[in-house]
């Protein structure tokens, strides 16, 4: 297989990375995290720590005075990603079980899921639309990257769109990005073997799942959008090795050394 996505697990959590021809490749939404300004993410992450803090002043105090402050500081730090990974793995979990309900397989959905996957499954009934692929991993070898679309459906008219699934607090204009990402990518993985990727409109779609119901929002996702991956992936291999740039110290000889 020329194009791997490897699943596997860092500090207890499960991650995965893609490797294309043997060799490692960046992942679309790791681009676009790190290439991207988020000034909004800024804010957000200190209203989580700050919300954490004055919501649990007794047992931050506790540990405090049980392990001291450098460990407590180093809790609060994880605790907006924990609730942003947390928010990643229900987006997975609520496709797969909301998918396989559409297909009339009878399934077990965990009791903090079933507004989410009941929902998606209403709205996928309503909508009429029809999903055409589902999970599949595509990526590029001019570009050198690779990602894991959520599905290519086909809306209520018969029009095939990209779509990605979030089931955060709200929609975003990076997800453009990241589903041009993916359209344009060279191929997608069928079974073991590369294939074009579909065919789809230059309108994307943003499935919005929460407990509440669904809703999708168009996104473009033409080559302009595409283009625009590309700078915010350059600028992103750029942060990787951006240290490199700086060397040591210049050193002058003193007084003595110059005569």
């Amino acid at each position: 297989m020329t194009l791997q996505r490897i699943d596997t697990t860092y500090r207890g959590k499960p991650t995965h990375y893609y490797e294309l021809d043997g060799q490692r490749v960046d992942g679309v939404t790791t681009l676009i995290g790190t290439g991207l300004p988020k000034p909004a993410l800024t804010y957000w992450s200190a209203g989580e720590v700050a919300a954490y803090t004055v919501n649990n002043l007794d047992q931050l105090r506790d540990m405090v005075d049980t392990g001291g402050p450098d460990p407590t500081i180093k809790f609060l730090k994880q605790v907006p990603w924990q609730k942003r990974d947390t928010a990643a793995v229900r987006g997975t979990e609520v496709h797969a079980l909301a998918e396989r309900v559409v297909h009339g397989e009878s399934v077990d959905v965990p009791e903090e899921l079933v507004g989410f996957v009941d929902g998606y499954a209403r709205w996928l009934d309503r909508s009429g639309a029809t999903h055409v692929l589902t999970e599949f991993v595509c990526g590029s070898r001019t570009w050198r990257y690779a990602g894991t679309s959520d599905l290519i459906l086909t809306d209520h008219m018969g029009v095939p769109r990209i779509a990605d699934i979030k089931t955060g607090k709200g929609v975003y204009a990076d997800t453009a990005l990241q589903l041009a990402a993916y359209r344009f990518a060279e191929f997608y993985l069928d079974g073991d073997d590369e294939a074009p990727v579909p065919e789809v409109d230059d309108t994307g779609w943003v499935i919005h799942v929460t407990a509440d119901g669904t809703q999708a929002y168009p996104v473009p996702v033409t080559e302009r959008q595409f283009k625009t991956f590309l700078h915010v992936a350059t600028v992103a291999r750029w942060q990787k090795t951006s240290k490199e740039l700086v060397g040591p110290p210049v050193r002058f000889p003193d007084t003595e050394d110059a005569a």
